[in-house]
């Protein structure tokens, strides 16, 4: 109960942060997207169908506000949390490179998704203009908050564990 409340909290208050403050400081009209780093966070340090749970919230709430079509951002931030989990057994608290690279590239997928399935098939094949002015820019600005963002995660997602064992030994 705990942790889906905690979870709850850090997924409302990068949305909010998404959508208010950092749409404040856009670049460009280039913000981060702080809701790709909660999904593959969540999702490399939990595994998939954690990934895929926090990864339909995250898209719930960017369908409700933001989308066009209920359940398009559901299903490619779903994606994005259920791929993530796949580095589980990879993944390592103290090492900050394998977040930065999967938190990365999931924002270049979903960026990519986002372009193939709202704008190629409605007949604009300008990649490159997307690429150079959308794709990269958010890219860089999502790893930069990247790097403050999942250490505030992942501290709370390891207090949520030894919260959770402490817990556990109670019981055996």
């Amino acid at each position: 109960m705990r942790r889906k409340l905690s979870v709850s909290i850090i997924i409302i208050i990068c949305f909010l942060l998404q959508s208010t403050l950092f749409q404040t400081l856009a670049f460009a009209d280039i913000s981060p997207n702080l809701l790709i780093v909660v999904t593959a966070a969540f999702g490399f340090m939990r595994g998939k169908k954690e990934g895929m749970i926090i990864g339909f919230f995250c898209g719930l709430l960017m369908d409700i506000f933001f989308g066009g079509i209920l359940g398009f951002y559901a299903l490619e931030y779903m994606y994005i949390g259920f791929f993530n989990g796949y580095f589980r057994k990879m993944f390592f608290p103290d090492d900050i490179k394998l977040p930065l690279f999967l938190i990365g590239v999931s924002d270049i997928l979903y960026n990519f998704g986002v372009y193939i399935l709202r704008f190629f098939f409605r007949g604009n094949f300008q990649l490159g203009y997307f690429m150079i002015h959308i794709i990269i820019p958010e890219l860089v600005y999502t790893l930069l908050i990247t790097i403050v963002l999942y250490v505030i995660i992942l501290k709370i997602n390891q207090r949520l564990e030894a919260i959770e064992k402490k817990g556990a030994k109670k019981f055996v």
